[in-house]
């Protein structure tokens, strides 16, 4: 059976929609298709699914890595097309929950990944705490505008890999993978939960704090006290890097949750319009309940 992908925004209610058609479907397996939960120990504020739910129905692609290593997108891919397989040769049905778009395009149109180039990253990073991430993205934009068209100024992150990408290996970064603009048929189907925004934007601040309330800055703590700390990438998650500025005293926590809750909004809007420029995908305009509303679209595909 071809595999079903659950997408959408942060707290758009994917994970209920997978976990409610699993529950029905014997053989049906979850996939979660997101670049923080791949950490252990990142449970809180990633919204990992729950001991309770990954005992009801298998979940793959969750604890693969400790928060303090850098995870990179191929060994994403590698761990995630290995969980597709086994499913596929158990006579299941992989359903992919879906936030972070560029590791779903990895698997739904594979791609060529470039490879690393750490030094070159580290001096990369060394200059943009001198020089600040729009120089950085003033030189990318000269070596391949296509890439710093898509990007803004301020993702530190995403300039200082694209530039690594770009003088590591000679190659504009933009060349890699199949490009946003090329979308071609897939044994994947994909639906898509979309919501009015200011709607969403109160479900995020909700979700929120909840996290707050469930523990997530002990969790951070727990995290800061493990050896090697948090990664430079998991310490960018959204939840976990302003709380570090918290217990840093950078901040105090209601600032802090006030800028998870601002941060957290920005980035939904980001995912929508990533995930909207594929054609390919069906969108369902949520009302109120996600699960009653998406689960019939699910149940009437091949």
């Amino acid at each position: 059976m071809n595999p079903l992908v659950v997408l959408g925004p942060t707290a758009s209610g994917k994970s209920d929609v997978a976990m409610a058609y699993a529950a029905g479907h014997r053989g049906a397996e979850i996939v979660a298709v997101d670049a923080m939960q791949v950490y252990r120990g990142m449970d809180i504020g990633t919204a990992k699914p729950t001991a309770a739910d990954r005992a009801a129905v298998p979940h793959h692609c969750l604890d693969l890595c400790s928060a303090a290593e850098d995870f990179t997108l191929a060994a994403f891919v590698r761990a995630a097309e290995g969980a597709l397989a086994q499913i596929a040769a158990r006579g299941g049905r992989a359903i992919l929950v879906g936030g972070t778009g560029l590791y779903l395009r990895a698997l739904t149109d594979p791609m060529e990944i470039p490879g690393q180039w750490p030094e070159l990253r580290a001096e990369l990073e060394a200059r943009a705490l001198r020089e600040g991430p729009e120089a950085l993205h003033g030189e990318l934009a000269g070596l391949d505008p296509t890439a710093a068209s898509r990007m803004e100024p301020g993702n530190l992150r995403r300039v200082v890999r694209a530039l690594e990408v770009c003088r590591g290996s000679g190659r504009p970064f933009s060349s890699f993978g199949p490009g946003l603009g090329h979308y071609h048929a897939t044994s994947f189907h994909q639906v898509g939960l979309l919501w009015e925004r200011s709607v969403l934007a109160q479900r995020i601040e909700e979700r929120v704090q909840r996290m707050v309330s469930a523990g997530l800055v002990g969790e951070v703590e727990a995290l800061l006290r493990h050896p090697g700390g948090l990664s430079r990438t998991a310490a960018q998650a959204l939840g976990y890097k302003e709380i570090v500025a918290h217990l840093g005293g950078e901040c105090s926590l209601d600032e802090a949750v006030a800028t998870v809750v601002l941060r957290t909004r920005q980035f939904a809007v980001r995912q929508e319009r990533w995930f909207r420029r594929d054609p390919r995908i069906r969108w369902v305009h949520i009302e109120q309940d996600p699960v009653a509303e998406v689960l019939p679209v699910l149940e009437a595909l091949p």
